[in-house]
């Protein structure tokens, strides 16, 4: 399993795609659990946009430093990703 980071201007109109969770973090960023590599997530995310929505995805293989995100996301990501070091 992978972990994309999307962020959009637009909310998708499903978060249905070839992933086992997506999770809304903050407004307009999503965590996407797959076994798909980035360019297959990167299209089912773009086809669920209006088609002038920017768009960003990219993996996310350790956990990173964040706050404010939505209760539970320090948790869902360090049990999906590698714990930085130092």
């Amino acid at each position: 399993m992978a972990v994309y980071l999307a962020w959009t201007a637009a909310a998708p109109d499903t978060l249905e795609g070839p992933w086992a969770e997506a999770r809304q973090i903050a407004p307009g960023l999503v965590l996407l659990d797959s076994t798909e590599p980035l360019s297959v997530v990167y299209h089912a995310v773009k086809w669920s946009l209006p088609d002038d929505a920017a768009l960003i995805v990219t993996p996310v293989p350790t956990t990173p430093k964040s706050r404010g995100m939505a209760p539970g996301t320090t948790r869902w990501l360090r049990d999906r990703t590698d714990r930085p070091r130092g």
